[in-house]
C-alpha cells in the first residue's frame, strides 16, 4: 500500500511524466470519433517512481469501436472489466492497484442489484482487499445501447530511475 506522505513526497520532487494510454487490441471507442480525437484512452502520469493511471469512461466497446452485448446489462459490465483489466495489463499493473472506481449506470435503479452482484463477484475472483473506493451514479451514457460505463484510478510504484532521466 502506498503511504499517503512518501506520495507527497514524490510528488514534491523529480520530473512529472504524462503519456496517453491505450490497448487498440481490446478496445477503441475513439475509432468513429472525428480525428483528433478529444481525449485519450487513459492518461498515464509517473511522478519519480510513484505511477497513477487515470482510466477514462469504458464501456463494452470492442477492438473495432463496436458496443457489445447490447441489451445485455451483466454481459456489458463483464466486457467493461475485461476492458478495463487489458488496460491495466499494457501498463503493467492490475486491479490490485486501483484505488477508485466510478460507474455510470443507465438506469440505477433497474440495474443496480446486478451491478453489485456482479461488482462483488468480480473484485472477489480479484482477490482485492482492501475495496477501491466507488461510487455509482445514474447518467446518460454516450451511445443509447451502453448500459454502464466505468472510469478507474490505479496507483502503483514503479522504479524511482524511470523518472530521474526522463526530459520531460
Amino acid at each position: 500500500m502506498i503511504d499517503f506522505a512518501e506520495a507527497l513526497e514524490a510528488i514534491g520532487h523529480g520530473p512529472v511524466k504524462k503519456s496517453a494510454m491505450t490497448n487498440l487490441n481490446t478496445l477503441n471507442e475513439a475509432y468513429h470519433y472525428a480525428k483528433p480525437s478529444s481525449f485519450s484512452r487513459g492518461m498515464r502520469i509517473d511522478l519519480n517512481g510513484l505511477t497513477i493511471l487515470l482510466i477514462s469512461g469504458t464501456a463494452s466497446i470492442d477492438e473495432n469501436g463496436v458496443s457489445v452485448h447490447i441489451g445485455d446489462f451483466r454481459a456489458q459490465m463483464r466486457r467493461t472489466y475485461d476492458n478495463i483489466t487489458k488496460l491495466l495489463e499494457s501498463e503493467g499493473c492490475t486491479w490490485h492497484d486501483i484505488v477508485r472506481t466510478s460507474c455510470y449506470l443507465r438506469d440505477i435503479d433497474r440495474d443496480y442489484d446486478a451491478f453489485n452482484e456482479e461488482r462483488t463477484a468480480f473484485f472477489k475472483e480479484q482477490g482485492l482487499d482492501p475495496l477501491p473506493a466507488s461510487t455509482g451514479i445514474e447518467a446518460h451514457l454516450c451511445r443509447p445501447e451502453l448500459l454502464i460505463e466505468i472510469e478507474a484510478i490505479a496507483m502503483f510504484r514503479t522504479e524511482k530511475s524511470c523518472c530521474k532521466n526522463s526530459k520531460e
